[in-house]
């Protein structure tokens, strides 16, 4: 009898963990993601190395979010340069997080932002954002969200496989990122020069072209830059602001800006030919 016990104890372990592993592999295969395992930042050259914070596990998306997926959901195509396996850009944070809840209800996934149009944001400082949606957090939910940047770091440093790379998956730009230097006809040299950038006919590229990180993630380094939930200030961690952060460089920008650390900023409704994002879940 205690045998049989024990018999049906394991089975019963081997068939969650079919499943679990099953939920696991239909998430990447078929959406795209990749699973991210929880921990501390390993990066030494992370914001967040050394710091108290201990990430939990997500799903983030192994690509910025294209224009076929954004067609999708929302039923149009803001992009200055077209293509479907293009990201999409020209979307401003309130288009991200807007997306994020289409495409949860579409999924049959709990909408992650509670998003009041009617009510202005108190915990906006922008003199110049005319939106300000009052965009809060729904407990618990399933569904699609914008990486904190904490999240979005830890992942584009390759995260429990981290090797301390400069940019999200080496230390050469031009293996992983798309900027200015690289995203035109030909490889431009000199100071930036935004006559030289246009001539040259800079855009973005197709999603997946460069070299993935350690974690098999593409263009967390370069192609366009990608909004993160969090406000933009000097603590890392702030409960309101005049802009939202901003990840990963884009296709004008110098190859600065593709450094993991660095933090960019944009107000909530700025949009432009290089600003993207991508999405992250929890199960």
């Amino acid at each position: 009898m205690r045998k049989l016990f024990f018999f049906l104890l394991i089975l019963i372990l081997v068939v969650v963990s079919a499943c679990s592993d099953k939920k696991i592999e239909n998430i990447e295969k078929n959406d795209n993601f990749v699973f991210v395992q929880g921990g501390t930042v390993r990066n030494a050259k992370s914001n967040y190395y050394g710091k108290s914070v201990t990430l939990s596990s997500f799903y983030i998306g192994k690509y910025e979010v294209t224009q076929k997926e954004w067609v999708e959901v929302m039923g149009n195509n803001p992009s200055n340069f077209k293509g479907d396996n293009l990201p999409v850009e020209m979307v401003s944070w309130y288009d991200a997080v807007e997306y994020c809840n289409k495409r949860s209800i579409k999924e049959g996934l709990k909408p992650y932002y509670n998003i009041d149009k009617s009510k202005i944001d108190p915990n906006n400082k922008s003199e110049h954002d005319h939106i300000k949606w009052t965009v809060t957090i729904n407990e618990g939910a399933n569904g699609y969200r914008l990486p904190t940047e904490a999240e979005w770091e830890y992942a584009a440093s390759g995260g429990h496989m981290s090797k301390g790379y400069t940019y999200s998956g080496s230390n050469d730009a031009d293996e992983v990122a798309w900027y200015w230097r690289n995203a035109g006809n030909r490889y431009l040299s000199g100071d930036w020069n935004w006559s030289t950038i246009e001539s040259n006919q800079n855009k973005t590229k197709p999603v997946g072209a460069k070299k993935p990180n350690e974690l098999g993630l593409y263009d967390m380094s370069g192609n366009v830059r990608e909004w993160c939930w969090n406000w933009y200030g000097d603590d890392l961690d702030r409960d309101g602001g005049s802009y939202r952060v901003v990840k990963g460089g884009g296709w004008i920008g110098d190859v600065v800006n593709n450094e993991i650390t660095f933090r960019g900023k944009f107000e909530a409704n700025g949009f432009g030919p290089d600003q993207g994002f991508r999405v992250i879940r929890v199960e």
